[in-house]
């Protein structure tokens, strides 16, 4: 028999289209071309981790990978979004075909798609914190815990304590101990009312957030959905992997295809979201859970000058428990990042104010400036002052559209359509009606589990004159919903024209309200039917509502104030960080936690690196308190800050200048102390 020898064919590289090595630094090129194995990118803040990630998915499609075959995880869906476009508008057509969305969101497509093997429906529903909240709160009073002669957790106390247990992976038990310690004494009435939550959800069909990764990872616990769900991944993607939880981290690890082509993005220095669950741990034990994984460090900042970077820097120095990095830019070194001694919190206020609007004299538009905090209530003079001055401002982490009553309202109506077991949706809009409180709602209720079409309310018998014709409205409304074959917006047309009475009797600000709705319907016209009109929603909520959302001047972008946590992956120009107080920031809760002081440490790391070209760290020397006057002391964290890094301002009341020192020029001139609005003078002092 003769033998003939195949030789190895070369391996040939794939001809790209795109001149990866011309567009990319060096540790963003060693990224994007990652070949192989398990990866860990440590991307510093303003690195490009965005844009490396969008030049990963294009080159793995122009290498051959099928896209629909890229599971892309991100911590919101306008994140996968804007990337799957940006990529697209890079590459072409075919990035749009990449699986991208949220943990959350990509774990509802599985659970609705093998929804058999964990033993609920198809049509089960999701509900927000709110929901859980209520239910909570109903099975709180049904269990007459309300009228325990010793105080006994809220609704929101209890969805927090369940929740941390599920997220960090701990009994109700130790979460109670750590955290609320004065509810030791109720634990068994705890644990009781969290066994009669499960019940409940799974009863009426119903999960909450929560449930959505419990449940698939039960769910994976089948190896044949198991490797199905692995046949799905050629490569997977996480973005913002510093603050995923422990039952995230073991999600990746259960879609990693067999291969290990997985690589997480993320900056250990950025973990600051210990308090919904996130584990600094998961990105600092990737190495170890993807053995022979390759780290990737981007350090190249492309955001802050030099000076904001040696800051930032200098924190990082001081962390334990860390991937080393030492940020660095071409970009200028720029101004000192200054420290603002202020005599009191009322001080502070009137100079960030009038350095506000100082920077607007020089045409720095208010959009291109934001002011930090630790807190939300360390805002509270500041906004007294602004308002007095008539500055517009925005202040995030406000109220979500689909939380405010009356979207929670409307929507109630499709969600009975989609799920007729969803109680708790039932209960909000039966009583809405005039005349039927609990007991009577309570009572449809009960008929409602058992009959035939629950839509038919006539035929419960609890007919009463009080409220007849509302009950037989709701009803005629219901009826129509199920049996016409109605786009979403057209039944949110319908349910409108029927709430508008109900919503012109409940609220004062009926009007704000109305024209949310017409906004909805119009939103609406996205979506292909009910169910998924609810689930988006639910998953990824529209930020603000025309309630709680203040117009300010005409054709100008308002001021941002927001907590550090809200801040988080943007940026400014001009970024004041008040309130920069030891007690503050660190936290006084956290100062004996070695773990926690860390993470405090982490949070100023997030501020320094949210400005672009100009940071003031402020703090009061006086602070009021319930027990009169304290004096402070800045964050420790500033302790070995040197002028190098921090340069000093002292702030001088003009009044208090002999008339021969006041500047002639106004106060954008150059070459002459800042001049202040209300007579207040800022001048850089060399002590």
């Amino acid at each position: 028999m003769k033998k003939f020898i195949l030789k190895k064919e070369a391996q040939r590289e794939p001809a790209y289209s795109i001149d990866y090595a011309a567009l990319l630094n060096e540790a963003q090129l060693q990224a994007v071309m990652h070949e192989g194995g398990p990866a860990l990118v440590i991307a510093g803040a303003g690195t490009g981790k965005t844009r490396t990630l969008i030049y990963r998915v294009a080159r793995l499609i122009e290498a051959g990978a099928d896209p629909s075959k890229i599971l892309l995880l991100t911590f919101t869906r306008r994140a996968a979004r804007e990337m799957l476009d940006r990529a697209s508008s890079v590459l072409d057509e075919r990035c749009r075909k990449v699986r991208g969305g949220t943990f959350h969101f990509y774990c509802s497509q599985l659970l609705h798609q093998y929804h058999e093997h964990i033993g609920f429906p198809q049509n089960f529903t999701i509900i927000d914190t709110a929901d859980a909240q209520d239910i909570l709160q109903m099975l709180r009073a049904e269990f007459r815990f309300d009228k325990l002669k010793t105080r006994f957790p809220k609704k929101s106390t209890l969805q927090n304590i369940i929740s941390a247990a599920i997220n960090k992976q701990l009994s109700l038990y130790e979460v109670v101990e750590r955290g609320y310690d004065q509810f030791l004494n109720h634990i068994e009435r705890i644990e009781e009312l969290a066994s009669a939550y499960r019940q409940y959800k799974e009863q009426h069909r119903v999960m909450d957030f929560d449930d959505l990764l419990v449940r698939t990872v039960e769910l994976l616990q089948n190896e044949e959905v198991l490797q199905l769900v692995r046949g799905r991944h050629q490569y997977v993607l996480v973005d913002e992997y510093q603050d995923t939880n422990a039952i995230q981290a073991e999600l990746v690890r259960l879609f990693t295809p067999a291969s290990g082509k997985v690589m997480v993005v993320g900056d250990d220095a950025q973990s600051i979201y210990r308090f919904r669950g996130a584990d600094h741990k998961n990105i600092m034990r990737f190495p170890e859970l993807f053995e022979g994984s390759t780290r990737i460090t981007l350090e190249e900042n492309y955001r802050s000058t030099g000076n904001i970077l040696r800051v930032a820097n200098k924190v990082l120095e001081q962390a334990r428990d860390k991937f080393e990095k030492k940020l660095f830019t071409k970009r200028e070194d720029g101004e000192l990042p200054a420290l603002v001694k202020t005599a009191d919190t009322r001080e502070q206020s009137r100079f960030v104010v009038q350095m506000i609007m100082n920077l607007r004299e020089q045409e720095l538009s208010l959009g291109d400036m934001a002011v930090l905090f630790r807190n939300g209530r360390d805002s509270f003079d500041l906004e007294i002052e602004l308002n007095r001055r008539k500055i517009p401002f925005i202040k995030y982490g406000g109220q979500k559209f689909s939380e405010a009553a009356h979207i929670k309202d409307v929507l109630a109506h499709l969600r009975v359509i989609v799920n007729p077991d969803d109680a708790l949706a039932w209960n909000r809009i039966l009583t809405l009606i005039e005349g039927i409180g609990p007991k009577t709602a309570a009572d449809l209720l009960n008929w409602l589990a058992t009959a035939g079409n629950p839509y038919e309310l006539a035929a419960s018998g609890l007919v009463s004159e009080k409220f007849k014709a509302g009950l037989l409205g709701l009803s005629q409304l219901l009826i129509d919903l199920k049996k016409n074959e109605l786009s979403p917006a057209e039944a949110l047309a319908q349910i409108h024209a029927y709430y508008k009475p109900v919503c012109e009797k409940k609220f004062d600000d009926h009007p704000k309200r109305l024209k949310d709705l017409e906004a909805f319907e119009a939103i609406a016209v996205n979506y292909r039917d009910y169910p998924q009109l609810l689930e988006e929603l639910a998953l990824d909520p529209i930020e603000a509502t025309a309630v709680d959302t203040l117009a300010g001047r005409e054709d100008e972008t308002p001021l941002v104030l927001s907590t550090i946590h809200s801040a988080k992956g943007l940026e400014w120009a001009h970024v004041f960080l008040i309130q920069c107080l030891d007690g503050v920031i660190p936290s006084g809760f956290s100062v004996d936690e070695p773990e926690e002081l860390d993470e405090e440490l982490r949070l100023l790391y997030v501020a320094v690196t949210r400005a672009q070209d100009m940071l003031y760290i402020s703090y009061p020397i006086l602070q009021h308190s319930n027990f009169g006057d304290v004096f402070t002391k800045p964050s420790r964290f500033l302790a070995e800050m040197g002028e190098s890094l921090l340069e000093p301002w002292l702030l001088v009341d003009e009044s208090e200048l002999p008339q021969t020192q006041l500047p002639e020029a106004s106060a954008a001139a150059p070459d002459t102390p800042l001049q202040l609005g209300d007579g207040t003078q800022a001048e850089v002092t060399e002590e």
